[in-house]
């Protein structure tokens, strides 16, 4: 049998036997949590000697420069969303590509068109496929009035993820749904995580919060994250509704931006929008705020929960995939009914009013950011790589997945 990637068979294997092509629907054109933690993985595995090989739709304006070589795949702008990039194809040139590289490992990243050619390429070489699963793709139809549409792209989904030999997810949450909705047998965790140097509680600057015109002792509600109506801001917007009509001390800031940034806007005339921070910058403003509200269903780890939380920010969340494995509710945190408008609203008013217990949760949540090492966390898919590999090498393919219903 034929041996993926060139390699011999080895009883044991290293990082550096590894020859990774890595497929991202978005590897650098829009920053958004996914693709950070793709490009760190890649750094990751360079330094310890793998070879890797990434495969992504481009544009001339990315939003950072690529970690790694990346080979741009065929891709037209996206319908009314013209900053993301649809993939088309596997071309010809993306093809001999492959084959001059000679992967012995294929992760995908992107349930797309593209994705699924991957998996078949992959799987005609007798290559494993390892795919990490970033968002819940099957969520995004009901905040465009699309719900009925939820069943059919959870079948095309298990259809992709049932001819792959493993998962990875960022949460146990998220892995536990994976496994309820019968996606794959091999269901592991790749979590995120944190940079202490940017993400800690010395950042906060009373100056700069002046400068925006909040006072010392005002409350500072914070969002974070790109401004899309799947980040829950409708459920945001109602939320803190709720805490006006209680008349409730708060100032909410903003950061990021978004096609959607205009309706938030026009929502919650009395927010400051900040606009878009990195690096240092988006260290201090998040320390600067007094608790993180993320209302959002569509995460499947939550990395902004985890920065606030590195910041000593207690959050308020929806307790869905991603917050709910990092947030322990009533410690660091308050877990609330996806939805619940005035469940989040009473959480919110709880930490406006009790400064108490407001730092006793922060400090909690940012105790529980110092588990989260990115080079820790990174060696788990090498790990997994190399057992993909192995198992391979061995003779054994996939998990046959006809038995699951």
């Amino acid at each position: 049998m034929a041996i993926p990637g060139g390699l011999c068979l080895k009883v044991s294997m290293e990082i550096s036997d590894l020859r990774i092509a890595l497929y991202s629907g978005n590897y650098n054109f829009v920053r958004d949590g996914a693709n950070q933690a793709l490009n760190r993985l890649v750094d990751y595995l360079l330094r310890q000697g793998a070879a890797v090989r990434v495969y992504s739709p481009t544009t001339d304006t990315p939003a950072f420069e690529p970690t790694g070589d990346l080979i741009s795949v065929p891709s037209v702008a996206f319908p009314g969303r013209g900053e993301y990039r649809f993939p088309t194809r596997i071309s010809g040139d993306v093809r001999r590509d492959l084959e001059r590289f000679n992967p012995n490992i294929m992760q995908i990243s992107s349930p797309d068109r593209v994705g699924h050619k991957m998996v078949s390429w992959a799987r005609g070489k007798n290559i494993p496929v390892l795919a990490s699963v970033h968002t819940r793709f099957e969520t995004y139809p009901r905040y465009y009035n699309l719900a009925f549409l939820e069943p059919v792209i959870e079948a095309i989904l298990r259809r992709l993820y049932r001819r792959c030999d493993a998962l990875v997810a960022p949460s146990e949450s998220m892995a536990q749904v994976l496994r309820d909705q019968r996606m794959n047998y091999d269901v592991g965790i790749w979590s995120r995580g944190v940079d202490r140097e940017i993400f800690n509680s010395g950042r906060r600057d009373l100056k700069w919060r002046q400068s925006l015109g909040i006072a010392d002792d005002e409350p500072v509600i914070g969002f974070l994250g790109r401004l899309v109506m799947e980040k829950g801001l409708d459920v945001f917007s109602d939320a803190i509704d709720e805490l006006k009509r209680r008349k409730v001390s708060h100032k909410v800031l903003v950061i990021g931006e978004g096609p959607a940034q205009q309706w938030f806007e026009d929502r919650i005339p009395d927010a400051i929008f900040a606009g878009f921070q990195q690096g240092s910058d988006l260290g201090r403003a998040v320390a600067s705020m007094d608790m993180l509200f993320n209302p959002s269903i569509t995460e499947t780890f939550g990395n902004v929960t985890l920065e606030a939380m590195a910041c000593g920010l207690p959050v308020v969340a929806a307790k869905a995939t991603g917050s709910q494995s990092l947030v322990k509710d009533d410690v660091s945190g308050k877990l609330v009914t996806p939805g619940a408008v005035r469940g989040f609203a009473d959480a919110l008013q709880l930490y406006c009013e009790d400064l108490g217990l407001r730092h006793a949760h922060g400090s909690a949540g940012e105790k529980r950011a110092e588990d989260y090492s990115w080079d820790q966390i990174n060696n788990t898919v090498a790990q997994t790589y190399m057992r993909l590999v192995r198992q391979r090498q061995a003779g054994h393919g996939p998990i046959r997945q006809v038995a699951v219903r």
